[in-house]
């Protein structure tokens, strides 16, 4: 448990506020040296642990913990939480600290419901069974089979999203006339047959809904065009050089720029990244930036 959520310790930048958050969540501590290195230090402390506990309670029989056992589960654990992070939106920096190139799954939800279902009960199943002596030799199978199923519907989940995105850039480059030069297929909160779709086309972003049972996949009426670039307004530079603004800009997949004049010739800057909010202040994705003195009088 400690292993599958070490890489996490990068929340604690939260503590200096969401910009240092931004800058460096899934960096650090999910790049590959970083998971090179973690493993050991998790082993290293669960062995000096058993020491300190077995001294302390004055233990005469030999320790049962074997190093190397403990460094494959520590391994094991610590790799597959980026793994399973780089299946997202989100992303992961693999290459952290010697690149900040993010890694896109586009595959599962970042809360993936039906996942969770499929391991929950397997992993009660699996209690059950244990608690049970007649069937204890067998406690390991549900477990067991609901891997199986979550990594067949991972498998399913990669596969259609990647023809979910093909069909997606086919039908809007022959709906606007214009080449898909980048496209996020994300997949939706609890249907798999819907997907939100954000491309990169020309001097515009498109958002979409992309629906399996439907065709065409892409309802024209549903496609949001978005101002692609940041807008040339002195203000908008202004609040981009900012800390808060050059972190949420090396974060953001899909940024698009809005701006609001303020009495007091202030000038509001929403920031806002396409693959999780459309509009200022719509909670995660979005920030606003106030640049003093560029608005009207």
């Amino acid at each position: 448990m400690i292993g599958a959520n070490l890489p996490d310790i990068d929340v604690l930048a939260a503590l200096d506020g969401p910009a240092a958050d931004l800058s460096f969540r899934r960096g650090w501590t999910h790049g590959i040296p970083a998971l090179m290195v973690l493993p050991f230090l998790l082993t290293g402390a669960m062995v000096l642990s058993d020491h300190l506990v077995r001294r302390l309670a004055r233990a005469t029989l030999p320790s049962t913990v074997v190093p190397g056992q403990v460094l494959l589960l520590a391994g094991i654990s610590v790799f597959t939480h980026p793994i399973l992070d780089a299946l997202n939106t989100y992303g992961v920096r693999w290459l952290m600290p010697f690149s900040q190139r993010w890694f896109y799954g586009d595959t599962l939800f970042i809360v993936d419901p039906w996942l969770w279902v499929v391991l929950a009960i397997g992993f009660v199943l699996s209690g059950e069974r244990l608690r049970n002596r007649r069937m204890a030799g067998r406690s390991s199978r549900p477990a067991r089979a609901a891997l199986v199923i979550a990594g067949g519907y991972i498998a399913a989940m990669a596969l259609t999203g990647w023809m979910a995105q093909r069909l997606a850039a086919r039908e809007l480059t022959a709906l606007t006339g214009q080449r898909v030069e980048a496209l996020m297929a994300s997949p939706a909160p609890l249907t798999p047959m819907v997907r939100n779709v954000v491309a990169a086309q020309g001097s515009a972003y498109r958002a979409a809904e992309f629906r399996w049972l439907r065709r065409p996949h892409i309802d024209p009426a549903s496609v949001r065009s978005y101002s692609r670039g940041r807008p040339a307004e002195p203000a908008v530079a202004t609040a981009s050089e900012t800390d808060l603004g050059r972190r949420f800009l090396s974060w953001a997949r899909f940024p698009v720029f809005q701006t609001e004049r303020i009495p007091g010739g202030a000038t509001l800057v929403h920031m806002i990244d396409l693959r999780y909010a459309n509009r200022p202040g719509a909670g995660f994705g979005t920030i606003t930036i106030q640049v003093p003195g560029t608005g009207l009088p």
